[in-house]
């Protein structure tokens, strides 16, 4: 049975990267989407993109650090489809810099309330109507919030927030019918790492990393939307990476040593 035909979903951070292709996958499901990001071009190219699927789509063009914009998006999907089954909380800004090096101080705030806040406030606007639903809560971490990792303090700062305050929400949600699932993937070949900020505040305009030794977007996207069917608490995606947070228990300092290399190679 299709899980996700018919379903309405909210997901953010929807025009390109791992949350375009949550958006394509969807779509071939037969999902009703509201997609949302700032970029409205690329949003308007993926939603095209969807409905030549067969996927009815909306489009919210805003920023998740807005309060009123999140409160906005909910809206939006209430008003179009009746309700909210699945919030796809995936926007996200990342940085690539040691941290001595940065000389916009601003990275900081911008990593949190982008990775951070903007997901919370998703999940607090549409948390009555994933009651009403018993719905789902997915949010796209990252392993840099589970161990930090080199020249993305900001960003793992930002991903273990993420992590603290989606687990407690889960807590608290229980016997609601509300799930919670926290998706961490390691490095994935979405393309947008030249997006990412460098020490000077600014997009690097560049991927640091070869893309194409990375877990393929596409595989990374199944993973996910099978742990959201599931409802899974957590998802880490490669066996690697689950040996690595076990080792972290035990041998701290090797997780380090390992953390620098996967940083060094890209992998």
């Amino acid at each position: 049975m299709n899980a996700w035909r018919g379903q309405v979903v909210v997901l953010t951070g929807a025009s390109l990267g791992i949350g375009a292709e949550v958006a394509h996958q969807l779509a071939a499901e037969r999902a009703r989407l509201v997609l949302a990001a700032r970029d409205a071009a690329r949003l308007e190219a993926v939603a095209d993109a969807c409905r030549q699927r067969g996927a009815e789509v909306e489009t919210v063009v805003g920023d998740v650090t807005d309060e009123a914009q999140c409160r906005l998006l909910v809206a939006r999907a209430v008003a179009r489809f009746g309700r909210i089954d699945t919030l796809i909380c995936n926007a996200g800004q990342a940085m690539w810099a040691r941290a001595e090096d940065v000389t916009d101080w601003n990275i900081f705030d911008r990593l949190m309330r982008v990775n951070y806040l903007g997901a919370v406030y998703c999940a607090l606007a549409a948390l009555p109507h994933l009651r009403a639903s018993k719905g789902r809560v997915v949010v796209v971490s990252s392993l840099a919030g589970k161990t930090g990792v080199p020249m993305r303090t900001g960003y793992s700062a930002a991903k273990a927030a993420l992590g603290g305050f989606f687990d407690s929400l889960r807590i608290e949600l229980d016997g609601s019918g509300v799930s919670v699932t926290v998706v961490c993937p390691g490095f994935v070949g979405t393309g947008s790492r030249a997006r990412n900020l460098g020490a000077d505040g600014q997009r690097l305009g560049r991927s640091p990393v070869d893309e194409a030794a990375m877990m393929p977007v596409s595989e990374c996207t199944r993973l996910l939307l099978d742990a959201a069917e599931h409802r899974n608490r957590e998802l880490v995606m490669t066996s690697r990476a689950r040996w690595g947070m076990w080792l972290k228990m035990f041998f701290p300092s090797l997780v380090d040593r390992m953390a620098s290399r996967a940083m060094a190679s890209g992998r």
